[in-house]
């Protein structure tokens, strides 16, 4: 049964004082071998998405490997056992599907939306690769050579390269695998060895570290059959430590600058601590992203772009190499603009502490709550359709990895119902406190 955009595969439950809300089906379970499989089926179109995350991702790499997530990225497209290099790309192109792959904060991702009809062919090659990448010589230098032409393109010859997510973190963070350079520093890559990348592979490209959510149009008997023929084989791995990602709370504020010589005006972003993902305080800062950030109708666009002109427009959120939900360590919520006058600077930081102590001072009206949260749920809802369903399975995949529990996504809207005005002003006056931030100025160089 069919109902507009949305299959019968996405139920709408009716709760009570509340508007419908969504739910998922997802089945879930673990091979033998620790490969964690989450599914949902949706048979709006004839299309399937398959995701595999991999638990290692920019801040959970070891110490002297900066930048292999990174280089994993890429060398995950050079070819496999019986894929040769670039074959992989190739292979969804011509069975008319779309590919791609991203390093973020916790993992590093690899996703197709192909045909539903091609599902079989793309676990084949996810598996395959996931046995046995080519790891050669060859590649090995080829991709060090493109991450670090990347780094260049990407930030360090591009005004603002990096600006806020790059270097943000790295001022307003402690510990370490939250505070250092991300894209890695170049040196470690450009050490690598092949017995380097070798184990770095055999580390964290096991099965027993890694999640595959499928979603779409497809029959869950046949799909479990195929999960187990191509990677059931896979053997696990020796469990991989995870880092402490633990942030000490912040009691001062940080001020930093830098000089882009690339750069023709200043810009500027702050950044909070956050509370602890999926905490109820979690989720009130959610409401407050909205209410603060997004849209033209939020309060810093309002008072920094439409009313005083110091800037087009506000940008920012939480978790800028991703969404709300899908990391799992501590994160900052952080807004950015560009401006035109450097001497403007502090007045733009004292009209943030005045927007936001309106939050802090008074509770925000349940209107404008509701408001928020229906801002939020368009957003949320377009997320879980694109692509054929790719924001479903990443969250699927996310939960599987961080949780063991991908049915949490069923969660996330009860628990933003349970975020009240008071929450919300207790939360803008724990967090958003002057002491809780790090400002990040970027200078025009003279």
């Amino acid at each position: 049964m069919k109902s507009g955009a949305l299959a019968a595969a996405l139920c709408f439950v009716s709760l009570a004082a509340e508007p419908p809300r969504l739910t998922i089906p997802v089945t879930y379970y673990q091979l033998p071998n620790g490969l964690k499989v989450a599914l949902s089926r949706d048979t709006t179109a004839p299309l399937t998405v398959v995701a595999v995350y991999y638990n290692i991702g920019f801040r959970i790499e070891p110490k002297d490997r900066t930048g292999f997530a990174h280089l994993f990225e890429h060398m995950m497209f050079q070819g496999s056992a019986n894929l040769g290099k670039m074959e992989f790309i190739k292979l969804v192109q011509a069975n008319g599907g779309v590919l791609n792959g991203s390093t973020r904060f916790d993992f590093t991702n690899y996703f197709e939306v192909v045909p539903a009809n091609k599902l079989e062919t793309m676990l084949w090659a996810e598996a395959d690769r996931m046995k046995g990448l080519a790891i050669t010589e060859e590649n090995l230098t080829n991709q060090k050579g493109v991450v670090s032409n990347e780094v260049k393109v990407n930030v360090l010859n591009q005004p603002y390269g990096g600006f806020p997510w790059l270097d943000m973190p790295q001022y307003a963070n402690t510990n370490w695998y939250n505070a250092h350079n991300f894209y890695g520093d170049l040196k470690d890559i450009e050490a690598a060895t092949l017995d380097d990348v070798r184990s770095f592979f055999k580390t964290y490209y096991a099965p027993n570290n890694a999640a595959l959510a499928i979603v779409g149009d497809f029959d869950e008997t046949q799909a479990k059959a195929w999960i187990q023929k191509y990677f059931g084989g896979i053997p696990r791995q020796s469990a991989v430590a995870k880092p402490d990602l633990t942030e000490p709370r912040q009691e001062a504020e940080k001020r930093f600058s830098k000089v882009d010589k690339l750069a023709k005006k200043p810009a500027l972003a702050v950044a909070y601590q956050m509370p602890a993902p999926r905490s109820p305080e979690h989720y009130a800062m959610v409401v407050l992203d909205q209410i603060l950030l997004q849209g033209d109708d939020s309060l810093l666009n309002q008072e920094l772009a439409k009313k005083k002109g110091y800037t087009e427009r506000v940008t920012g959120g939480i978790n800028l190499l991703g969404n709300a939900f899908n990391y799992n360590g501590p994160m900052l919520w952080m807004a950015d603009l560009v401006y035109d006058n450097a001497d403007k600077t502090n007045e733009i930081i004292e009209a943030v502490d005045q927007t936001i102590a309106k939050l802090q001072q008074a509770p925000v009206s349940q209107a404008d709550l509701d408001r928020a949260l229906v801002k939020y749920r368009a957003s949320y809802y377009r997320n879980l359709t694109q692509l054929g369903g790719l924001g479903r399975a990443d969250l699927l995949a996310s939960f599987s990895l961080f949780l063991d529990d991908p049915a949490y996504i069923n969660q996330l809207e009860p628990e933003l119902r349970k975020v009240t005005p008071a929450l919300m002003q207790k939360v803008a006056q724990d967090y958003l406190r002057k002491t809780n931030r790090t400002i990040l100025t970027v200078e025009v160089a003279k």
